[in-house]
């Protein structure tokens, strides 16, 4: 059900939109129009079965206006170069919404994952890294999990890098596993930002969440942990979809919200969400009257072809890109508040940046007080957001990329172009 319609024009005509409200011109726009640099690398693999198989990988820094970028690595079939270029101008944004000292970066391979075994994953990872250990560094570009990657992807990257170096740094990856310089709450920060931002944003808007009905597209660690936390304030957990768009596509559905534990067991027994509850598909998740409908997958989720039957009051972007330019135009029309993912979903890189700090510092915090820095960062964003949209009378997403877009422009004129 995923559209492919991820496409840079579509961005760039949502950034439009925000410079009436800031002091930035298209001429300084036209700084962010064009990545600093992709690269497109031919990885050969050595299979399990003696076979080498030729894999593309791609790496985009979009910026580095406001310190060295940093984006995820993320392994997908039909991964393309343009994905990682629209991805990683959002992650530009993000980190300037979060006013991080960094700038946004994308990368990956086309491949599933799930074809390769672990060696044969192992081996794509250590090539792929290995053909950009020029490029990158933990000055220069910083790698992250993303789809298709986790700590253990992270851990081979790291190190692949330092012997292809012959250094021995951790900050180059970040999401690596804690043993190896990581950090924690790594895997929970984007369903806690998301779950944050979302009860934040109905308490302005003077609606209780407790009681609240929501539904949750996905199951992946944001979803999980968005509708762990959002249960926890008291909202209903109606539903939660799982492998969309495969043919072990799965979702369930208890009007009266469902046990999240019992659930976590099913589906660690069963490998799926189907027959613990109402089976539903993840299409009529995304249907169901709901009041805030949490989109956890992966962009697109809402397209231009299921954004009429939307039903909820509230869409929350827990991932990149969840709804589509077009989607967002027509559900605002219909009075949906779209809660846009370079807000909802800082939390990841707010974590991020924090390992990258403690690596740098060989300090490491506790897990206590990684989750508060987590908090006040995303408080901080939601709360210059939240005034600047008030004192515009605009939208969400319009007062993050204002606020991102004056950051950004702000640090392109103190830098000054290179004659």
């Amino acid at each position: 059900m995923r559209a492919t319609g991820l496409n840079w024009q579509g961005l760039i005509e949502q950034l439009q939109q925000a410079l009436p409200y800031t002091e930035v011109t298209d001429q300084s726009l036209a700084y962010f129009k064009y990545p600093k640099r992709t690269v497109s690398i031919n990885l050969p693999v050595r299979m399990d079965d003696g076979q080498v198989r030729m894999f593309r990988g791609y790496r985009t820094v979009h910026s580095t206006a406001r310190g060295p970028s940093m984006g995820g690595v993320r392994y997908k079939a039909g991964m393309t170069a343009h994905e990682c270029e629209v991805l990683a101008a959002i992650m530009t944004l993000k980190a300037a919404v979060a006013d991080l000292p960094l700038g946004g970066a994308k990368g990956g391979v086309d491949v599933d994952p799930a074809t390769l075994s672990p060696h044969e994953l192992e081996g794509l990872t250590r090539r792929f890294t290995s053909e950009l250990v020029e490029l990158i560094g933990k000055n220069e570009d910083i790698l992250a999990p993303d789809v298709g990657t986790d700590q253990q992807v992270m851990a081979w990257a790291l190190d692949a890098y330092n012997e292809n170096t012959g250094e021995t740094t951790n900050g180059v990856v970040v999401g690596k596993p804690l043993p190896l310089g990581g950090s924690y709450g790594s895997k929970d920060a984007r369903g806690r930002s998301a779950a944050l931002v979302t009860a934040r944003v109905l308490q302005d808007a003077g609606v209780p969440l407790q009681r609240a009905r929501v539904a949750v597209f996905g199951y992946g660690d944001v979803a999980r942990r968005a509708a762990q936390l959002l249960a926890e304030q008291g909202a209903l957990v109606v539903a939660l979809s799982d492998h969309a768009g495969s043919e072990q596509e799965s979702a369930t559905y208890a009007s009266s919200g469902l046990d999240l534990t019992a659930l976590e067991a099913h589906h660690a027994a069963s490998g799926s969400l189907g027959g613990f509850a109402t089976d539903i598909t993840p299409q009529e998740l995304v249907e169901l009257d709901v009041d805030v409908l949490v989109l956890a997958y992966d962009y697109g989720a809402v397209n231009a072809g299921n954004a009429h039957a939307v039903r909820a009051r509230y869409v929350v972007e827990a991932t990149n890109r969840a709804v589509l330019p077009e989607a967002e135009r027509f559900l605002t029309g219909q009075g949906v508040q779209v809660i846009p993912d370079v807000v909802a979903s800082i939390g990841g890189i707010v974590v991020n940046y924090l390992e990258w700090v403690q690596d740098a510092s060989n300090f490491f915090w506790t897990e206590t007080e990684i989750e508060a820095a987590i908090d006040a960062r995303v408080n901080a964003a939601l709360d210059t957001v939240l005034a600047f949209a008030e004192a515009s009378d605009t939208d969400l997403r319009t007062a993050a990329y204002a606020v991102a877009l004056g950051r950004l422009h702000n640090a392109t004129v103190m830098r000054g172009v290179y004659p």
